[in-house]
């Protein structure tokens, strides 16, 4: 397939999964992506924002501006957007995600999950601002996306120290993540129900707890300090303060200092030097969690992390065949971890390569000076495509694809396709 075949192969794949309608509940017009109709045909909260970056790649900024609106229609007074949108259906399809959200009436009709997920909201704002100069757009969506950045920050920032905790593995967006089985008392091995139960198990504490946050922080069964959440967080603060500067807004400067307060103390805690790894934290005491997931690098994306600490990281764990380096790069985990598992199943994230893996860590080689890297696993990922199609995540030794079918997270080809070209021009 040429560049060009891929572009409209991902376009139809988007068209094909729009969901669009009127809530007759709210009285809401909505329309986004479904990132699978067969598996996950609602509204999650940060794969809209992929999807707007996919359809920035295909100039559909339109269609992407609809998506992110949708995503805030039923913006909660203070703030508050749940990872999980339910416009028709009034219990989800899976019913253990019953589990993510107090046990009030709302859960039989349509509604949110009381979890979130990690922020690229800003950014998704950005990508549309850039391709349409939509000035009415921005004016529109940015008094939302600060609204939802000062609930994050009055009720996750349990610490006060800038970074975000969260409440269960799901919140992460990385559900059976190894590094979490720590936090959970389980042992460093390949997931099993044991592991499937205990995950859930935290849902079910928290929905006995009405999500009352300070009594679940306080109860400590699951607060993690999770790498690529607080990454994007810091990322979309960085965003945030440079669409305030656009419209002169006084709040430009807050944002700032509150994502170098954040990463500085992403670097005082995180960051391991023995190992070059940037590592989850949990607990009160902050206790690194050392599992080699493809989270470990990044925050090298961030401009304020040094430039020879990222170069470290790539070079001793993302070259390293006994690692990262494998036929389909990049696995979620690394090859020499016990959790390592690169088949499908229900346990995601424990070893099977993800295109969004790529995207997240592609910008990040080719600026680090890891060009050869970088091509190299674009390539991979349009031959994973060519082969098995745009499925959930890929086996990394042989390609085959599992989960979820016609699955839109792997259309970000494109978006890396664009970054390619900004790069080199």
């Amino acid at each position: 397939m040429t560049e060009q075949e891929i572009k409209e192969a991902v376009r139809n794949l988007m068209f094909d999964n729009i969901k669009a309608g009127l809530s007759p509940y709210f009285n809401k017009h909505y329309c986004y992506v479904m990132p699978s109709p067969g598996n996950y045909p609602f509204q999650w909260w940060w794969d809209t924002s992929f999807s707007v970056f996919i359809l920035c790649a295909l100039d559909e900024y339109a269609l992407a501006r609809q998506n992110l609106r949708s995503l805030f229609a039923m913006q909660e007074e203070n703030g508050f957007v749940g990872h999980m949108i339910f416009w028709e259906s009034l219990l989800p399809r899976d019913k253990l995600n019953v589990l993510q959200g107090p046990p009030i009436y709302r859960q039989i009709r349509p509604h949110m999950s009381s979890i979130v997920q990690p922020p690229l909201v800003a950014q998704s704002l950005q990508r549309i601002y850039e391709i349409s100069n939509d000035k009415a757009c921005l004016h529109e969506m940015l008094p939302k996306i600060k609204k939802y950045h000062h609930w994050l920050m009055k009720n996750r920032d349990f610490d006060g120290d800038g970074l975000i905790t969260i409440i269960s593995a799901f919140e992460s967006g990385i559900d059976f993540k190894p590094s979490f089985d720590e936090v959970l008392g389980l042992p460093r091995e390949r997931a099993s129900e044991r592991h499937y139960w205990k995950y859930y198990s935290v849902d079910l504490r928290n929905f006995l707890r009405w999500y009352k946050l300070k009594q679940i922080y306080k109860a400590d069964v699951f607060t993690v300090k999770e790498v690529l959440y607080n990454t994007m967080y810091i990322q979309d603060l960085r965003v945030l303060s440079q669409l305030c500067e656009k419209i002169n807004d006084p709040d430009a400067e807050k944002y700032e200092r509150q994502a170098k307060k954040a990463v500085a103390r992403m670097i005082e805690i995180m960051y391991d030097e023995e190992t070059a790894a940037f590592y989850d934290v949990y607990g009160l005491e902050n206790k690194k969690s050392k599992v080699l997931t493809f989270s470990i690098a990044i925050p090298i994306m961030i401009p304020d992390v040094p430039k020879e600490l990222g170069v470290d990281i790539l070079k001793r764990h993302f070259t390293n065949k006994e690692e990262f380096s494998l036929r389909y790069p990049i696995p979620s985990v690394a090859v020499n971890e016990p959790s390592f598992d690169p088949r499908g199943s229900k346990y995601l994230w424990r070893g099977p390569t993800w295109v969004v893996i790529n995207w997240l860590l592609y910008k990040c080689l080719l600026t680090k000076g890891f060009e050869e890297e970088a091509e190299s696993i674009l390539v991979s990922m349009k031959s994973l495509i060519e082969l098995s199609g745009f499925r959930e995540y890929y086996n990394p030794f042989t390609g085959e694809g599992y989960g979820a079918k016609y699955f839109t997270w792997s259309g970000l080809i494109v978006d890396m396709y664009r970054m390619k070209k900004e790069m080199s021009s």
